[in-house]
Formats: structure tokens, C-alpha cells, sequence
């Protein structure tokens, strides 16, 4: 098989393991940069290789309603669009159906939507979001599912977890109709949905794993407006029903804290928007909480951004230029805060993977997080 997951270490729930794909081995756990309309905003693919990206995501419905989807497979398929010739995931786009759009119907047959771009009708059915994941020609892709808000109601989630099983079939059915016959390129993950209910994610889990074999499986609908004890709750009843033999991919969650907290409950794979978009804010990450770039207090501030970070920020700039560029609003400070953010999840996870394999990862990971949450002990 060119997909195939190994599983090296554990320590309680924490996993350590290496997904291999034609596109070479992932080794987890791991955050993966988004670069949703094909490129990591700001950053580009030497950046990404620089700082051990790994393999990256991409996102189905952006990049079909702008170039479009066949255009990029006229141009060669999406890693060589844009450069990157490392493992790529894609998601379906359940999730920007349901959030940016102008939504108009939601049947059994699929989603009818209004372009957030130019209000154009669109539909989307789990036939023809493979069709558009197959001409991007990612390593890994999403099922089209149902996405709800985090705190819905025990009736609506259930009826978008059975809607997404159902449409998890017919995605199963048309990918292996157009993979017919050729060489095993793509690898599709079925999504866990069910809100914030324990015996919803359970259940769907319990009967995605039945449907199988898959060469993994994502975990979805969570950082979508519930607080996180219940995103936390959620990944523990999932533990229990998922394989153990398969990588976990937590999608759309990617805060610092999140990443530990969801490795330390089994999670393998991580995706988020959020370091090149607190970046693009003026924020950056920290082994001590967040730093806003844009405060007074950073204006003689010669140290870097973290002292013991290797990325090429702070190995080169201090925190009062970053805040003159930020005040001043310099494109260069957006694109550095961005690095460095992205630089900083991938580090962690590198980190979190270490201590897995040499079993200190408990201890680890709770001094981590006490030091994270202690606002006193901002730098």
C-alpha cells in the first residue's frame, strides 16, 4: 500500500507514529500549516521547508470557486501550483459551505450555496466534491459531511452525524469509481461528527470504523463554538472507538494549548488558521501566553520574540522592530509574526513527539501547559 501508518510509541494516550504516503513519511504527531487558497499566507514553500513543515492543507471549496479546480489539474495538479512537493491534505469544504457561504438548502442529495465571492448558485454533492479533490490531487482527502455549530442540540447533531455517514458512503463509492484501475495516489479519511454529545461521537465512530477499512480517520465539528472542556470531553469519547492502528486527524484545531491537550488524548494530526492569522494581527506565540506585537511595552524591547526559538524571526529581529513594522504596517512584520507562529506549533509537536518516544511526555506536557496559562509570567 503507498499509505501506511506506524505506530512507534505511546505514553497514556499520546501516540508517536509515522504516516507514510507516496509523497514521503509524516512522522506525528504533527500540525500541519494551512494554506488554504494554495499558499500558507505570507509564507512560501522554502519558509515552510525550513521550519520542518511536513505536509500542509489546502481547502476544496476555496480553490475550486477560485482558480477552479480543473484548472489546476490543466496545471499539473495542485503541488506543483503552488510549488509544494510534500504530503497535501484537503478539506472537503463542508465547513466553508456551511460557514461563509450564503446558504440555501441542505438536502440529501447535497448543499446548494451562494458563492461568498461574486453570490453565484452553487451545489455541492459528496460525488462532485470528489470530483474537485481529485482534480487538486491531494495525497490525503475529506469526506463531505454535515458541519453544525459546536453547542447544537442533541436532535441536530444527530441528524448531520447519520446525514455525514450517509454521505460518506456515496463519497466512498465515487472515489473508488474514479481511482478505478490506477495506482493508489489519493487516500480518503472519513469524518467523526456528533457535537458536543459523547454517545453521537461514539456511535458515528463505531460505525465509520465498521465501514472500513480507512487509512485514517478525522474528528470534526469541535473548535466550532463550544468551550473547550467539551472539545477535550469529545476526543476521550473518541479515543475509546477509534483504532488504534490508524492516525487521528483533529480538524480546524491548532491554538497552542489545543495541541497538547489533544495529543495527550490520542490525537495525531492538527490543522488551523490561526498562526498566520493572529500574525496578520499582531500576535505572537509564546512559551508564556501571547504577546500583542502592538503594545507599548515591546517599543525598546531588544530581545526576540522567544529566546530559545529557532526560527528565523527571532534569530534576526528584535521585539521592538517586530512592533515598529506591526505599527507602522509594514508587510514585512505580518509575513515575520506569521513564521514565527507557524514555526511555533511545528516545534511543539516535534517537542511533544521527542518526549513521547523517550516517555516523558506526561510530565512534559504538564509543565508545558502550567506555564503557558501563568499570565504572571509573561516575558
Amino acid at each position: 500500500m503507498s499509505f501506511r501508518f506506524d505506530l512507534q510509541a505511546t505514553v497514556g494516550r499520546a501516540r508517536a507514529g509515522v504516516l507514510h504516503t507516496p509523497r514521503g513519511p509524516v512522522e506525528t504527531p504533527v500540525f500541519m500549516p494551512v494554506g488554504t487558497l494554495a499558499t500558507v499566507k505570507a509564507l512560501d514553500p522554502d519558509d515552510l521547508r525550513g521550519m520542518h513543515a511536513q505536509i500542509i492543507l489546502s481547502n476544496a471549496y476555496h480553490l475550486h470557486l477560485r482558480p477552479g479546480d480543473e484548472a489546476i489539474r490543466t496545471l499539473g495538479g495542485l503541488h506543483r501550483f503552488m510549488g509544494w512537493h510534500g504530503p497535501i491534505l484537503t478539506d472537503s469544504g463542508g465547513f466553508q459551505v456551511f460557514s461563509l457561504a450564503s446558504l440555501n438548502a441542505v438536502t440529501e442529495d447535497g448543499v446548494t450555496f451562494r458563492s461568498h465571492i461574486d453570490g453565484s448558485e452553487r451545489h455541492f454533492t459528496p460525488e462532485s466534491v470528489m470530483g474537485i479533490e481529485t482534480n487538486l490531487g491531494a495525497d490525503v482527502i475529506m469526506q463531505f459531511d454535515h458541519v453544525i455549530p459546536g453547542q447544537s442540540a442533541h436532535a441536530a447533531a444527530l441528524d448531520a452525524s447519520e446525514r455525514s455517514i450517509r454521505w460518506l458512503e456515496r463519497c466512498r463509492v465515487e472515489f473508488v469509481r474514479l481511482h478505478e484501475g490506477q495506482a493508489e495516489t489519493q487516500a480518503l479519511f472519513p469524518i467523526v461528527q456528533g457535537g458536543i454529545h459523547a454517545d453521537l461521537r461514539r456511535e458515528a465512530a463505531a460505525r465509520i470504523v465498521s465501514a472500513g477499512p480507512w487509512h485514517g480517520i478525522a474528528i470534526g465539528g469541535l473548535s466550532v463554538g463550544e468551550e473547550k472542556p467539551a472539545m477535550y470531553d469529545m476526543l476521550e469519547a473518541c479515543d475509546e472507538a477509534l483504532p488504534k492502528d490508524r492516525p487521528r486527524y483533529l480538524m480546524g484545531v491548532g491554538f497552542p494549548e489545543d495541541l497538547i491537550e489533544g495529543v495527550a488524548r490520542g490525537v495525531d494530526l492538527f490543522d488551523c488558521v490561526a498562526p498566520t492569522r493572529m500574525g496578520r494581527n499582531g500576535a505572537a506565540f509564546t512559551s508564556r501566553g501571547r504577546l500583542n506585537m502592538k503594545n507599548a511595552a515591546h517599543r525598546l524591547d531588544d530581545r526576540p520574540i522567544e529566546d530559545t526559538c529557532g526560527c528565523s524571526t527571532c534569530r534576526r529581529f528584535s521585539r521592538a522592530y517586530l512592533r515598529h513594522l506591526v505599527q507602522t504596517e509594514e508587510i514585512l512584520g505580518l509575513r515575520l509574526l506569521s513564521l514565527h507562529n507557524v514555526h511555533f506549533l511545528i516545534a511543539i509537536m516535534r517537542r511533544a513527539r521527542a518526549t513521547i518516544a523517550d516517555g516523558t511526555f506526561a510530565a512534559w506536557s504538564q509543565d508545558w501547559l502550567a506555564r503557558y496559562h501563568s499570565s504572571d509570567e509573561l516575558p
